[in-house]
């Protein structure tokens, strides 16, 4: 593995309040090197898509470490928090999460504006060519199909050219041959950028396509599922 760009330490996450919190993960420990693809995978409710968002900041874990790049989450506050994950952490959501009443250029152009980017418009054009919606750009979520949002959001999330791409079920609302082509995209795009990619799927044959899987069961790493992927040819990370 190359130097690590994402580091956890014994990591735990709980959700809810009162009588209703519920721990998510538990004593989580993992590392990710520069340039690396991730594939999670487990369970419904195993702590998949909780991980990732702690990963991203999105969600303060209750102790242990997540470090970015060498720079531990915890100690920003959430300002900085927001500003670092802007630079450094791109987010591919299941359910698109595009801005209805703006155009495909202006959803991607968000992320370059906040930035302070002077070229948010035109970077966000060639990100658009990029996933091949050159000639999509004045359209709305609403007049474009679903594999078309899902580029759209793929090309805001690598608009700032992160060096981390968070995947949550990238292609949970594509038919089949749609998914394979936004799943093609991103891993090419990923391959061209070097860009680090974790990837949150259902889909056992889409995360073979990365360089190893982290099994996650009842909210941590499970070692025997990892043994028996890795003897069944599936490269997979130790507890």
């Amino acid at each position: 593995m190359s130097s690590s760009l994402i580091k956890l330490t014994g990591v735990d996450l709980s959700l809810g309040r009162g009588a209703a919190r519920v721990h998510i993960l538990r004593r989580i420990s993992l590392e990710v090197g520069q340039g690396e693809a991730v594939g999670l995978v487990g369970p419904s409710g195993s702590g998949k898509s909780s991980l990732l968002m702690a990963i991203a900041g999105l969600e303060r874990v209750d102790s242990g470490t997540v470090e970015i790049a060498g720079q531990d989450l915890a100690k920003l506050d959430e300002d900085a928090l927001a500003e670092f994950r802007g630079r450094n952490i791109g987010i591919v959501f299941q359910s698109f999460h595009l801005i209805p009443t703006m155009t495909a250029l202006e959803n991607v152009a968000v992320p370059l504006e906040l930035a302070g980017r002077e070229d948010a418009f035109e970077r966000a054009s060639a990100e658009l060519r990029a996933v091949g919606l050159g000639d999509r750009v004045t359209h709305y979520p609403a007049e474009l199909s679903g594999g078309e949002q899902q580029r759209v959001a793929v090309a805001r999330a690598l608009a700032p050219d992160p060096a981390i791409i968070c995947a949550d079920e990238p292609t949970g609302n594509l038919d089949e041959t749609t998914g394979a082509q936004v799943a093609d995209l991103i891993f090419d795009l990923r391959r061209q950028r070097g860009t680090t990619l974790l990837l949150v799927t259902h889909d056992l044959p889409l995360a073979r396509r990365c360089d190893r899987i982290v099994h996650l069961r009842s909210g941590k790493i499970d070692p025997a599922l990892a043994d028996r992927a890795a003897r069944a040819g599936v490269i997979s990370a130790p507890a």
